[in-house]
């Protein structure tokens, strides 16, 4: 693969490759034959969070002279053959019809929104001025991955927002497998901790950002009565221990309680007239809950419940045709609860199944944002037409 040409082309699809060869460099090879030498605008990387960070940014770098590449580790990647594992995947945008520009957030933990709120209008003035050459009409999205682990998401999602105006902000959270220790996002030539990257894409061609659950709330209310919102740990709810509120309320007193169950049962909060899950993380030795997400005293949830996981994507996937017309791939960010989920109601095959038909590619996130949101346990995404 190479970086942007000047030379025409045939309009060409999306590149998509993916390997699971176990060194950096083999898996970069085989990435780098399986796209050939289409000349690309940029690319979006997808790891996990088994190689070695320091060998897969050389093997990148080796391959992707002169390119604009972003990317991040997964607990999960979405390959051609819907949900996957072990892989290294790249997204590769073909320069005649795109155009993509970045920035990073390298140090997330003093984050600066004046700071930031100009440099990410000099990123969307930069790509309005370099994508002039795609023609009269021109559509921009800013791709975002941050640090699933700092907790950071829902200041630099509003921030970042704010700052684009008009142009859609999507994107997720990097993951590390569940291990919760160490998870980074690549740009500039390497992988950054407690970073994010937004990257401008512009493009000639139809694009629509979306959002879906796979929830609705149910009956049950709960009050958190405490928290350390910091830390996102909650340690009441109704004036009760935490975790065992939680699990009375679910209907399931005295079960132990672990990943599956909170991707099973997950806390809704009604905000901007919807509901929105709010993903329990861990349950802790004290009795407290660890969120994904912002969380704070006086916050009212409800349980939700499960509905039709299928016939919801078959919906949304007709809804996106509508939008956008023949879909040449849909860039997802999926979270890992979501994955979870579906294993333990036994239609994983059928979810990835749903997945390679419709061309989604992307991974399983610790979060997804959408415009100035940072939500939980969504299916959220681009989908860009041919």
């Amino acid at each position: 693969m190479r970086g942007k040409a000047t030379t025409d082309i045939l309009k060409a699809g999306i590149g998509f490759a993916s390997s699971h060869a176990d060194d950096p460099f083999e898996a970069m090879a085989e990435l780098g034959e399986t796209l050939g030498a289409q000349p690309l605008a940029g690319a979006m990387i997808f790891c996990s969070h088994r190689y070695d960070r320091d060998r897969l940014a050389r093997a990148i770098n080796r391959h992707s002279e002169g390119m604009t590449v972003i990317g991040c580790t997964s607990s999960g990647e979405l390959t051609g053959n819907g949900y996957d594992s072990d892989s290294l995947t790249i997204i590769g945008f073909p320069a005649d019809s795109f155009c993509m520009t970045s920035h990073c957030f390298d140090d997330i933990d003093n984050f600066d929104p004046q700071a930031a709120r100009e440099q990410v209008r000099a990123l969307a003035a930069r790509a309005e001025r370099d994508s002039r050459a795609l023609g009269e009409s021109v559509n921009h999205v800013a791709l975002f991955l941050v640090d699933g682990l700092s907790h950071r998401e829902e200041l630099l999602t509003m921030t970042i927002q704010d700052a684009l105006g008009d142009i859609p902000l999507i994107g997720g959270s990097s993951g590390d497998d569940l291990a919760f220790r160490q998870t980074a996002i690549f740009d500039g030539g390497h992988f950054h901790a407690r970073a994010a990257v937004i990257a401008i894409l512009s493009t000639s061609r139809a694009i629509h950002v979306f959002k879906a659950q796979h929830y609705r709330p149910g009956d049950w209310k709960m009050v958190i009565t405490g928290a350390n919102s910091p830390e996102r740990i909650v340690t009441e709810i109704n004036a009760e221990p935490a975790a065992a509120e939680y699990l009375r309320l679910a209907g399931h007193a005295g079960e132990a309680l672990g990943t599956a169950f909170f991707a099973a049962h997950p806390p809704m909060v009604r905000a901007g007239g919807e509901y929105h899950v709010r993903s329990i993380q861990s349950a802790n030795p004290d009795g407290s809950l660890t969120f994904y997400c912002a969380i704070d005293e006086g916050i009212v949830l409800t349980i939700g419940e499960p509905v039709d996981r299928i016939a919801g994507m078959e919906a949304l996937f007709q809804e996106i045709d509508v939008h956008v017309g023949e879909v040449d791939r849909i860039i997802a960010f999926d979270c890992v609860l979501n994955r979870i989920d579906a294993e333990q109601r036994q239609i994983s095959r059928d979810v990835s199944a749903l997945y390679a038909r419709h061309r989604v590619v992307g991974f399983n996130t610790y979060g997804e944002q959408y415009h100035a949101l940072h939500v939980n346990q969504t299916f959220s995404g681009l989908a860009i037409g041919k």
